[in-house]
């Protein structure tokens, strides 16, 4: 499956869900995450990756960045770690 085709599988499930899975850009900012993730009383981030892709240095530096303000930021680069990620954000919060 393409990293496309993920990341719209990823929105659409989120947003099934309940949460908003916004499209993330920061100019003047490289290699920050792809997706911001909202749900009541929670933000965190995913990064999308081509099926076994992995962080770029840049990527890492910025996810250790954003984890130090407390927040999580997710990599899915399958459809496993999409319901991975899935189970763990939605699992107990909203009916899957």
């Amino acid at each position: 499956m393409s990293e496309s085709r993920l990341e719209k599988k990823l929105k659409n499930r989120v947003e099934r869900l309940g949460g908003w899975a916004m499209k993330f850009t920061s100019p003047g900012i490289s290699g920050v995450p792809d997706r911001l993730i909202i749900l009541p009383g929670k933000m965190l981030f995913v990064e999308m990756k081509a099926p076994g892709g992995k962080l770029r240095p840049l990527q890492v530096k910025r996810k250790k960045q954003i984890e130090s303000f407390g927040h999580d930021v997710y990599v899915v680069n399958s459809e496993e770690s999409l319901e991975r990620f899935i189970k763990e954000v939605f699992d107990g919060i909203y009916p899957a």
